[in-house]
Order: structure tokens, then C-alpha cells, then sequence
């Protein structure tokens, strides 16, 4: 089962992913979402992005989203992502 874990930081929001999510896939959405790609976050959160950064291994990626955004706004590009609803 695919699982998405979303928490408010100082300074942006992380995301972490388990169970069946490999690193590649998060590390593809990223560059999606930085080139602007994808479509599961409104123009006006991606306006707020200063950085994205994926760490971790197969089963227990993390995102950690640098910028003035919220947990609510990533939780719903989250929610919309096929990496969690697939």
C-alpha cells in the first residue's frame, strides 16, 4: 500500500512516502513539477516553491519542499498525484 505522509516544517513542508513508492518515481515528480509538467498543483503554490529535495530509499522516500507553503496546499497535490493513486 502506497502512503503519503505530509508535515508542516519551519521553513516548508515534508512529505514522506512509503510502502510501494520507489525513489525514481519521486525523484520523475519532482522534475515534472519543476519544469511545470504537472497538474496537480495550482500556478499559484508552484509560485511558492523555492526548492525540492529527495532523499531516502525505495519504500521510505522523503520530499522536503522549501517555500512559503502549506501543508494543506501539499497535501492536496498529494492527494491528486498518480504516484500515491496508482
Amino acid at each position: 500500500m502506497k502512503k503519503a505522509t505530509v508535515q508542516q516544517q519551519f521553513n516548508g513542508v515534508k512529505v514522506t512516502f512509503s510502502g510501494e513508492v520507489a525513489k525514481q518515481n519521486v525523484v520523475s515528480m519532482v522534475e515534472r513539477c519543476q519544469t511545470g509538467q504537472c497538474d496537480c498543483m495550482s500556478d499559484e503554490s508552484k509560485k511558492k516553491l523555492e526548492g525540492l529535495e529527495v532523499s531516502g530509499t525505495d519504500g521510505n522516500v522523503e520530499l522536503s519542499i522549501k517555500g512559503d507553503i502549506t501543508a494543506e496546499e501539499i497535501q492536496e497535490a498529494v492527494s491528486k498525484s498518480p504516484l500515491i493513486n496508482t
